[in-house]
């Protein structure tokens, strides 16, 4: 109480050009905040306003040095599916995206849980190798994988792309592992002590209170497989029915043409739904990133 009696008396001594000078500090800090924010949001926006911009374009407009549509052509947007079944290629993305995503947790949950909270011999060295796997450039395992996928038949398919992921996903592992640390023994503990066996611990315990850290690592997996390029075009290259849309831009490519009014339109559409799970997820994306990694 006399802290905050005396604070008022403090105040009422400071001279006014003290006052002004503390006062312009604030309104400074304020702006050179929010400008540095306004400016990389600016910077961000951008790429995706140029994408729109383009999108609604004539074709012989597009990509030219007018960044300005003199007409605007929203029916691009109804051309798109004229010129390709980008339903049938969305329903492979997502079909793509959610299984692998699927496969990625129930795969690395375990095994994080098994690298933050038991005591097992080896258990560094196979975290070590985890790591490592991460690092591994895709291009020194991408021979031998799709000739073993070729000998068994598969190309031409999305299983080649989702099945690995049930097995062993590094990141993921990797991600969920240091948010698991993040989160006292104690509970597993004492759901033990209550009769609960590693499962029921993993289970009933750990998961409920690592819903964050499970969201930002399945949002991950999820924007990775949806943006994916590399392996449907090896995998899935030679049949245009399991075309995810990564590679239904190509349908936009001519021999001597590319009408990229159209690309753009198609771009626009498959940026919308990340984005839209973005906006919805962005709390636990941004919590399950802010804590992981707290301890190693």
């Amino acid at each position: 109480m006399t802290a905050l009696a005396e604070a008022p008396q403090r105040e009422a001594g400071v001279p006014p050009k003290v006052k002004f000078k503390r006062q312009w500090d604030k309104r400074l800090s304020f702006i050179a905040l929010h400008s540095v924010g306004i400016a990389m949001g600016v910077i961000f926006m951008l790429p995706i306003l140029f994408v729109f911009l383009t999108s609604v374009m004539k074709s012989d407009q597009a990509m030219t040095a007018s960044l300005w549509p003199t007409e605007w052509h929203f029916e691009n947007f109804v051309e798109v599916f004229q010129k390709a079944p980008l339903l049938s290629y969305f329903g492979n993305s997502l079909l793509y995206s959610a299984v692998a995503t699927a496969g990625a947790l129930l795969s690395a949950i375990p095994a994080a849980y098994g690298l933050s909270k038991l005591r097992w011999r080896g258990q560094n060295l196979f975290f070590m190798l985890t790591v490592a796997a991460m690092l591994l450039p895709p291009q020194v395992t991408i021979v031998p994988l799709y000739d073993l996928w070729v000998r068994m038949g598969l190309t031409g398919t999305l299983v080649p792309l989702i099945v690995p992921y049930f097995f062993f996903d590094a990141f993921s592992i990797f991600l969920l592992r240091q948010f698991f640390l993040t989160i006292p023994k104690d509970y597993i503990e004492a759901a033990k002590i209550d009769g609960c066996n590693e499962f029921q611990a993993m289970y009933r315990v750990l998961i409920p209170m690592a819903k964050p850290g499970i969201a930002a690592t399945a949002m991950f997996c999820f924007l990775f497989t949806w943006n994916d390029y590399f392996g449907p075009l090896l995998y899935t290259g030679e049949n245009r029915d399991h075309w995810p849309l990564s590679l239904a831009i190509a349908s936009f490519r001519g021999m001597h043409h590319v009408e990229w009014n159209l690309t753009m339109a198609a771009t626009a559409l498959i940026m919308a739904p990340v984005i839209v799970l973005f906006i919805f997820a962005q709390k636990s994306f941004v919590k399950g990133i802010t804590f992981t990694g707290v301890k190693g």
